[in-house]
């Protein structure tokens, strides 16, 4: 899912921004969720997208922890660059392994397609607009004025934060996704089954990412996607 975001977003106008098929999300879903293979590189890359951004946002908590809301939504107060940067990668070191790694995926493809941002229309900040609500939420409900507020603020860290990913992630984060790429096409197709993701499939995941999985109350399609981010990919994911 991640790598076919990676590579064909970049050239796609209006990624993030334009919505796939309510009908056909709504059924790849349901078959994500029941362990079916699905060959999403079949699908429109906006369903791979909308697909993408509904798994976000049924994370519990949100991946950058509605736990620390006030203070992502502090980071932007920060005097200067530098201060946001430190502040930002202070709080990172506060979440679960797994949604680190997962965040460093995020910002790769972010990354990438605002880099190419005159061809497909996205730069950082139509991107933060577009995907920043599915990354942190608060906690409890408030007003429309403060939502829209509090989106706002949120908007801005995520344009942040895609614009310096390089500096707070490292300079990995630009070869992220080319072991997995490389593997991809080299790894055989796995052997059919109508087990769930992650019931038996012991051989493809990591063990603290597959329990941080768990922990969190996450579902076997999300565990799936936070484990493979981290050791591999798999024709079904990746």
């Amino acid at each position: 899912m991640l790598s076919l975001l990676y590579q064909e977003g970049p050239s796609t106008e209006g990624i993030f921004r334009r919505s796939g098929s309510a009908k056909t999300c709504k059924e790849l879903k349901e078959k994500l969720d029941s362990g079916a293979e699905v060959d999403l590189a079949c699908e429109s890359i906006f369903v791979t997208a909308s697909l993408f951004k509904d798994f976000l946002r049924n994370i519990p908590g949100s991946i950058l922890s509605s736990q620390l809301c006030d203070k992502w939504v502090s980071v932007m107060d920060q005097g200067n660059n530098e201060e946001k940067i430190k502040s930002i990668q202070r709080l990172i070191e506060q979440l679960p392994r797994a949604n680190v790694v997962l965040l460093r995926y995020i910002f790769g493809v972010l990354h990438g397609i605002e880099m190419r941002s005159e061809e497909n229309q996205m730069n950082a900040f139509n991107l933060a607009i577009c995907i920043a609500p599915s990354l942190l939420w608060p906690p409890v409900s408030s007003t429309p004025d403060m939502e829209s507020e509090f989106t706002k603020k949120i908007s801005s860290l995520v344009q942040f934060l895609t614009e310096n990913c390089c500096r707070i992630f490292g300079e990995e984060i630009n070869s992220l996704f080319g072991e997995i790429l490389m593997t991809s096409s080299k790894q055989k197709p796995p052997e059919k089954s109508d087990k769930v993701p992650g019931a038996k499939r012991r051989n493809l995941f990591c063990e603290p990412l597959e329990a941080a999985g768990f922990l969190l109350g996450l579902s076997p399609l999300t565990t799936c996607v936070l484990s493979l981010a981290d050791v591999g990919p798999s024709p079904l994911w990746f």
